[in-house]
């Protein structure tokens, strides 16, 4: 912006219309196309995190050797509740 001196105004409104525009298409890229794009890999990100805990803490009680029902019963508590399905078996 500044490259033209003091001596040149002309020149330093120039380049501070092209600063102004880089500006506002830069924003305008950010709101429009990166930010959604960064809140989807944001939420993808969170589940495949909670499959991933499912996964170790499933795992690591096999490994210590309890009982299938009571690794069902571990890994049903990082679900959501209309999700758990408790009862299902019983009631038919």
């Amino acid at each position: 912006m500044l490259k033209g001196g003091v001596e040149d105004p002309n020149a330093l409104t120039q380049g501070m219309a092209v600063a102004l525009i880089t500006t506002f298409y830069g924003s305008l890229i950010a709101s429009l196309l990166v930010g959604p794009f960064c809140d989807k890999l944001a939420v993808r990100n969170g589940e495949e995190m909670a499959i991933k805990t499912i996964m170790l803490k499933g795992v690591m009680s096999i490994q210590a050797g309890d009982n299938p029902r009571i690794v069902e019963q571990k890994l049903k508590i990082f679900l959501p509740p209309k999700e758990r399905g408790f009862g299902k078996d019983v009631e038919g």
